[in-house]
């Protein structure tokens, strides 16, 4: 009797279990457009963004294999296309301007290559960075092994960089996502490549190997090698660092990139001069996507950074189609799209980019690139997102009133609001927002200024009661002391 107990609790367990992990499952794929709260609880949201344009063949007229990389101008959109070799550009009505796949000089005439002898062509590129202080367009022309350099409004030929003859370590010249500081650094990631970012100088010479890509040691291996001999040690698998897979630059200079391998401590990286991880992370959670894990969840997988002036960076999820969006204190402001057959899903997610406050994402399988723009949400929220990064807190704490009102689930509004009557020590207005919004930290600091507030207010009050306390302390031991006389 007792067995046949235990066999029906055990199954009666797993059902449990089999049924808490189908609904957490779920719950990660009920919306399209969504936040995660305090507890981890998915929490619908009013979309930021809204499909608004497609740019493919039929709207460029040219023929496209796939958009691998996308980068933007103050007025222009570069478009890498691997497959064809080609970069087309386009103005801000989303007109072609032009498209580049045959070198010329400034006289439009064909450039041979120089290690060959034939005409120079780009040969599957992967990606492309239009440099505002030198006005010129950086193309990582990787099946070449070299990095073309055009100008930036005659298109024409300025120099080609090709593996420096210092260049130290065994990491192939195979530039694949490049961006360029204002110091005229220049920085591209490899695939598969474990030494880092490679940093070149102005000049094309190598200069070193940038970023620190912690992986996560296994326990057991560092144990087991603690006590292992050198000899040992030398025929035991080595730990590489994980390799970087795309990067951006903020406008104050700090390269942000990303990773996808499963072995990286961090999924999203503001590298400092140090090449140290910088990126602040003050939400609920770190930035790593998507919340559960369970038997039907699939890892995000960030497969492009972008970041605008005012710190908000958008991030491209290869796995669901999702775009996260993060403010510059790593707290999640919205979660849209997906992948999917339906009209502006994702296929296979290639890039993204901020024009202006519009954002372009691509994919290759569907050969096209997706324009977003802001839903009245989206332009309270990253509005209220703006002016508290510029230090206008009035501003920032009405537009966050107006998020509210658009999405009462928008928990960041009211830490926003929060902030605001911190900021004006109205610290009982503070800790009322804050604990709305689930901040903790915050809500501590409003009431350790209302506390003291408060002390102060009533320190007279409290002083006399100290003081009669004392007297009546001195008055009891005085009667007892006479009692034993």
């Amino acid at each position: 009797m007792r067995y046949k107990f235990r066999i029906s609790a055990l199954v009666l367990s797993l059902v449990l279990i089999f049924t808490n992990v189908v609904s957490v499952s779920a719950q990660t794929t009920i919306t399209d457009n969504y936040t995660y709260n305090f507890w981890g609880d998915v929490r619908k949201s009013v979309p930021a963004f809204e499909l608004v344009r497609t740019i493919d063949e039929k709207t460029i007229d040219v023929t496209i294999s796939g958009f691998d990389d996308v980068c933007t101008s103050k007025d222009r959109i570069f478009l890498i296309d691997t497959i064809e070799s080609r970069m087309n550009v386009l103005d801000t009505d989303y007109n072609l301007v032009t498209s580049v796949k045959l070198i010329r000089n400034a006289d439009k005439k064909i450039v041979t290559d120089p290690s060959t002898g034939a005409q120079l062509v780009l040969t599957n590129p992967e990606g492309v960075w239009f440099h505002e202080n030198g006005n010129e367009i950086y193309i990582a022309d990787t099946g070449a092994h070299r990095i073309i350099v055009l100008d930036g409004d005659g298109y024409y030929l300025k120099r080609i960089i090709e593996r420096p003859d210092n260049m130290i370590g065994s990491t192939q010249f195979n530039p694949s996502k490049i961006v360029v500081d204002q110091a005229n650094k220049i920085y591209f990631v490899v695939q598969s490549g474990f030494e880092g970012i490679v940093e070149l100088n102005e000049d094309g010479s190598f200069s070193r190997y940038f970023g620190v890509n912690k992986p996560i040691v296994d326990f057991w291996d560092f144990f087991w090698k603690s006590l292992s001999s050198d000899e040992q040690k030398t025929k035991m698998a080595k730990i590489y660092a994980p390799s970087f897979n795309n990067v951006d630059l903020d406008h104050e200079g700090f390269i942000y990139a990303t990773t996808i391998d499963s072995a990286a401590k961090d999924m999203v990286f503001r590298l400092n001069p140090k090449g140290e991880n910088v990126l602040k992370q003050e939400g609920y959670y770190p930035v790593w996507g998507d919340m559960y894990s369970s038997m039907f969840y699939v890892q995000t997988k960030f497969v492009d950074v972008a970041i605008n002036e005012y710190g908000v960076y958008a991030l491209l999820d290869q796995a669901k189609g999702r775009i996260f969006l993060y403010n510059f204190d790593g707290e999640l402001i919205n979660i849209f799209n997906s992948s999917g057959d339906l009209k502006g899903d994702f296929r296979a997610p290639g890039s993204i980019a901020w024009f202006g406050d519009t954002l372009i994402a691509t994919d290759k399988t569907l050969k096209c690139a997706y324009v977003y723009e802001m839903t009245d949400f989206g332009k309270a929220a990253l509005g209220a997102t703006k002016h508290y990064y510029n230090g206008e807190w009035e501003e920032s704490a009405n537009l966050s009133k107006e998020a509210i009102r658009l999405n009462a689930n928008y928990d960041l509004a009211y830490i926003g609001i929060g902030k605001y009557y911190l900021m004006k020590d109205d610290y009982k207005s503070a800790m009322y927002y804050f604990n709305l919004g689930n901040d903790k930290p915050f809500y501590s600091k409003a009431y350790n200024g209302y506390r003291n507030i408060w002390v102060q207010d009533h320190f007279i009050w409290l002083l006399s009661v100290i003081v009669l306390l004392a007297a009546l302390l001195i008055y009891s031991e005085i009667r007892y002391h006479k009692r034993k006389v």
